[in-house]
């Protein structure tokens, strides 16, 4: 398997990140590259696989910073997940356990778009992409499906 590291690379924690790795599994079709475990069983550090990308992951270590987003009361980061089928993915990650922010629909960006919340609180948002628009067919598509938050 290839391990290499793109230029950016999340690194999620996790209250729980070994049932995380599980959940991505099952969620995601992840494929886990490792576990290095540490103290009481908590993971220090683990890598997965979804699609050609690696994600780090660790559990929360609050005595040294590392908190998740449930310590944090939420997450201001989303993870976006490109999909030949949006709605095929979307379904598989709400029947593993993820909660429903967005249902897919036809974007005016040109993506059918949905977004999930995993159980450790981390937001994903997955996408299938439909059409190609020049910025100027975005924003009148934009000001057509949303007219009051486009003033």
């Amino acid at each position: 398997m290839d391990n290499t590291l793109h230029t950016v690379t999340p690194h999620l924690v996790c209250e729980g990140a070994a049932d995380a790795i599980e959940f991505y599994k099952k969620a995601f079709n992840a494929v886990e590259i490792m576990r290095m475990p540490g103290e009481n069983g908590r993971l220090m550090h683990a890598a997965i696989k979804i699609g050609d990308s690696t994600i780090m992951l660790a559990d929360d270590f609050p005595q040294y910073g590392g908190f998740g987003p449930k310590a944090l009361k939420g997450s201001p980061v989303t993870l976006h997940l490109n999909s030949p089928d949006v709605d095929a993915a979307f379904q598989q990650a709400v029947d593993a356990g993820a909660s429903v922010r967005m249902p897919p629909a036809d974007m005016f960006w040109g993506d059918r778009y949905g977004q999930v919340t995993d159980p450790f609180g981390h937001h994903w948002s997955i996408a299938t992409h439909i059409k190609d628009m020049t910025p100027e067919e975005m924003m009148a598509a934009m000001k057509q499906q949303m007219p009051g938050d486009c003033q």
